[in-house]
């Protein structure tokens, strides 16, 4: 499967029907398993992706969502339709407003809540979450500011409640595939990491009949990453960011802002007004990181001008380097031809990650490729166990926080901005994420 790959909703709906009826099944071999602990979901905002979420969660054996919240009543009903269909029971809906989630969120039959609404609305939701005793999965990024950021750690830390970010790109099969491999020593010492979110976005900010979406809001006051943590998961995971190393600080600058005024003067004419609006957003942003063990990343953020999208996913070491847009690998001693690229999908297959075995993940050939699923499945396991979510708090804020970080270098001209230590030094002594299957 190509490391670059779109989703089809058929395809996700056929595949996933299929993952529920290999799930019913013991990932050892076993005929059955016994009965699992059911998981109670509440879900607050069910627009395009909360409606993605949704069906996703009632994929999953022993979900039941009892409460949804949404403040276009329409999504709401949507919602509450494909819950009634999957459980044979309608869910309660919470539609009063744009802080009618609070009413969700205080709900004792809960053990989870996630949250899907713009960004804005992550943090807040989080937090009350917790506070209220339940496990919080949000979408990405977890945070906009800084202050944010250091709310979402006090209080997991103060509640013993996780935050997961459901960031699905830790799970796609090649980013699994080279943690194994860095793990297993495969790249050497990691010196390097390139990588990005490089996607035409600019349908998500402008609307088919020329209004503004609120994704187009942040574009006007904001100047930076405003999208860091698809690319940034799994290089900090390769990297043991928090778990041995850690970010230390960044620099960022942006290109010129034109692509959304080219954009909407071709759909809609040199007179709209957008045509004509500022934006602060340049068309593309790069950050440069730096650890505290030597090691740089270079993160790429574009979503104002057209092109095909990638995730870029460089990594080198001191035994190669892997060039994840390209397919391609090089390792010194190993490959055939010296200083000649080889074909990276054999290696994909050798080293692949037991998660995605158990999961039976490749049965999914489009898309995310099953990285959505295998997420969502990751988070539900850690509230069925009661334990830590694989994604902890700590990553949260360290990949949300360059959002902040990247606007405040970008507005000074580039200047170095410090990363705060959400881990209070933990990152020290915190152990790497183990290489493991699904335990059921």
């Amino acid at each position: 499967m190509s490391m670059q790959s779109g989703m089809s909703r058929r395809g996700f709906i056929q595949a996933g029907a299929a993952l529920s009826a290999a799930l019913a099944m013991n990932v050892h071999g076993a005929q059955e398993t016994p009965p699992v602990k059911t998981v109670r979901v509440g879900m607050v905002g069910v627009g395009s992706r909360g409606t993605f979420l949704t069906n996703t969660l009632l994929q999953l054996p022993g979900v039941e969502i009892p409460a949804v919240c949404d403040i276009n009543p329409d999504h709401a009903a949507r919602a509450k339709d494909i819950v009634e269909k999957a459980m044979g029971k309608a869910p309660e809906l919470y539609t009063q407003g744009e802080r009618d989630w609070e009413r969700l969120v205080a709900r004792d039959d809960l053990d989870a809540v996630i949250t899907a609404t713009p960004w804005q609305w992550h943090t807040p939701v989080m937090v009350a979450a917790m506070k209220a005793g339940k496990y919080g999965g949000t979408e990405v990024p977890a945070a906009l500011t800084v202050e944010e950021c250091w709310d979402l750690v006090r209080t997991s830390e103060e509640t013993g409640k996780p935050c997961m970010m459901l960031e699905n790109v830790c799970y796609f099969e090649n980013a699994l595939a080279i943690l194994r491999m860095v793990r297993e020593g495969v790249f050497g010492e990691l010196i390097h990491a390139e990588a990005g979110y490089q996607h035409d976005g600019r349908f998500v900010m402008i609307s088919g009949k020329g209004d503004l979406l609120w994704r187009g809001e942040h574009a006007i006051k904001s100047n930076g990453n405003l999208y860091p943590t698809h690319p940034i998961g799994p290089v900090a995971q390769w990297m043991n960011i928090n778990r041995g190393d850690r970010f230390t600080r960044l620099v960022s600058m942006s290109a010129k802002s034109r692509g959304l005024n080219y954009y909407a003067a071709k759909k809609f004419g040199p007179d709209h007004p957008l045509a004509k609006q500022r934006f602060a957003l340049g068309d593309l942003n790069t950050t440069l990181l730096e650890t505290e063990n030597g090691c740089t990343v270079t993160l790429y953020f574009d979503l104002g001008t057209p092109r095909p999208y990638d995730l870029i996913f460089r990594l080198q070491g001191t035994r190669g380097i892997c060039m994840g847009a390209w397919d391609k690998i090089y390792l010194e001693d190993v490959s055939p031809q010296k200083e000649q690229w080889e074909p990276f999908a054999p290696y994909m297959q050798k080293y692949m990650h037991p998660i995605w075995k158990d999961l039976n993940a490749g049965s999914i050939q489009s898309g995310h490729g099953g990285g959505d699923y295998i997420t969502v499945h990751q988070f539900i396991q850690a509230v069925r166990n009661n334990t830590q979510t694989p994604q902890d708090v700590y990553d949260a804020a360290a990949w949300s926080v360059i959002v902040p970080l990247s606007i405040q270098s970008a507005t000074a001209h580039g200047d170095p901005m410090e990363f705060p230590d959400f881990t209070a030094g933990k990152w020290k002594t915190n152990p790497p994420i183990e290489i493991k299957g699904v335990s059921v």
